[in-house]
């Protein structure tokens, strides 16, 4: 690392303080700092080149360095570089791109609310249902069941919706009214001599319990994403959202997904609610909406849920909520000529084919003895990483995921851990011959890691 008073890492150190990041370990052990992107690859500063197993964020879903997506950003710059939708205001982007969102929705929708991260969306979903609400005269039923290890954004709202202990600790999270459920995960939450089916009731049975002790004309909503992301990739057992949509029917409420990371493409169809046969009243989108090359996010609200808000709104003469960069046409422009790249070069499809062959690759390190799971769908996989018998009461956990990032990144891949479980989440674009060497460097990184721990 390069400590130079005017180098880009001493600079860094002084003056950049870092999200997820640990402050005091930051300036010690500096920055990797990222130069350039190519399609799956990433270089850093000194031009070693990375695959991007994480899309950045799960997010870069055409790859870095899109020329589409550059010459969109352009000339949307040099016609309106910057508008609002306060105020019945609105602009051409921001039109086509809540037409084009409700025609690719896999339910009916009725209107699209245009935000600037995914935090922000979920956060003002909560806002919004109880506004709705006190609109339809119920102001008790404003409490939202989530799930642990889920994960909904980092603002106060959208923290406390998210079920990950590093997201509340000392930060006086969750908020009142904020409940969490069974964590949908077999293989670390199934009892012995469970079935995964019987699990998938448990955890059914488990959300009724819990509405039943709240009771059912106190909740709202319950939000979900298809499959879990930072909570370590947690695709739900056989029949779950079966059986949980058929809970929140009988009590009549509402079901949020949060498609942040799985829409657009990343588990083998356009939204992971088409995946696993979910049927949301509101759907949260983020990430890939632009692959990340503008913040930007949304969300989409059936009529049933948009009337109440509406008339609400009617009844009080505005809506009190709205955002400086929210529908910002930039942002639109870019979200609108992304879209067409997905469906023009059907990354859909290959999502689905590639991802076929990642999760075959990564199911054959699966009897691994540092393994303990090979788990995903389409795009999105993971890897939990245990630790040889000899070992297992020295570390703590996420150390295991710590030392094999390591060994990753010495290989040329970028993953991240959520403590023990690697995750990957190449961008759609990715080839046959990529995949091929994200599982090669993961074998070598295994191999390495074996080698250390011996």
């Amino acid at each position: 690392m390069d400590l130079r008073p005017n180098s880009d890492e001493a600079r860094d150190i002084a003056y950049h303080f870092h999200g997820y990041t640990n402050a005091r370990a930051h300036e010690d052990q500096g920055p990797m700092i990222m130069d350039r992107g190519e399609g799956v690859y990433v270089f850093d500063m000194q031009g070693n080149r990375y695959i991007e197993g994480m899309s950045g964020l799960w997010s870069v879903a055409v790859g870095f360095h899109e020329e589409r997506l550059i010459k969109a950003a352009t000339d949307q710059m040099s016609k309106l570089p910057y508008y609002h939708n306060f105020a019945h205001r609105s602009h051409g982007p921001a039109i086509d791109l809540a037409e084009k969102l409700i025609s690719l929705a896999p339910v009916p929708m009725s209107k699209v609310f245009f935000t600037n991260s995914g935090s922000e969306a979920n956060d003002t979903i909560l806002k919004k249902l109880w506004y709705r609400s006190n609109s339809l005269g119920k102001p008790e039923k404003k409490k939202v069941i989530s799930r642990i290890r889920g994960y909904h954004g980092v603002t106060i709202a959208s923290a406390s919706m998210t079920g990950l202990p590093y997201n509340h600790a000392s930060f006086d999270l969750p908020i009142d009214g904020v409940l969490h459920t069974t964590c949908p995960h077999y293989w670390r939450e199934g009892q012995e001599g469970e079935s995964e089916e019987a699990f998938a009731t448990r955890c059914a049975d488990d959300l009724d319990a819990m509405i039943q002790v709240e009771g059912p004309d106190t909740i709202a909503a319950f939000i979900a994403e298809p499959v879990m992301g930072a909570g370590g990739v947690v695709v739900p057992p056989a029949t779950y959202w079966e059986k949980i949509q058929a809970v929140l029917a009988k009590y009549d409420i509402l079901l949020i997904a949060d498609e942040v990371i799985c829409g657009f493409g990343r588990t083998g169809k356009m939204f992971g609610c088409e995946t696993f046969g979910i049927t949301p009243d509101i759907m949260t989108m983020s990430k890939q909406i632009t692959s990340s090359y503008f913040p930007f996010s949304a969300f989409m609200m059936s009529e049933e849920v948009y009337a109440p808000i509406a008339d609400e709104s009617d009844r009080i003469g505005v809506l009190g909520h709205g955002y400086t960069g929210g529908a910002h046409p930039v942002g639109a422009a870019v979200a609108l000529e992304n879209l067409k790249i997905i469906e023009e070069r059907d990354l859909v499809a290959n999502a689905a084919e590639r991802g076929a062959e990642l999760q075959a690759g990564l199911r054959g390190f699966a009897e691994h003895p540092l393994v303990g799971e090979a788990r995903g769908v389409g795009l999105i996989g993971a890897l939990e990483i245990i630790a040889p018998e000899t070992h297992t009461d020295a570390l703590k956990p996420g150390q295991l995921g710590l030392a094999m990032n390591k060994h990753f990144l010495k290989n040329g891949l970028i993953s991240r851990n959520m403590l023990d479980a690697m995750a990957f989440c190449p961008p759609l674009i990715v080839t046959s011959d990529q995949v091929k060497d994200i599982l090669s460097a993961v074998e070598r990184s295994l191999e390495g890691f074996t080698a250390e721990m011996a």
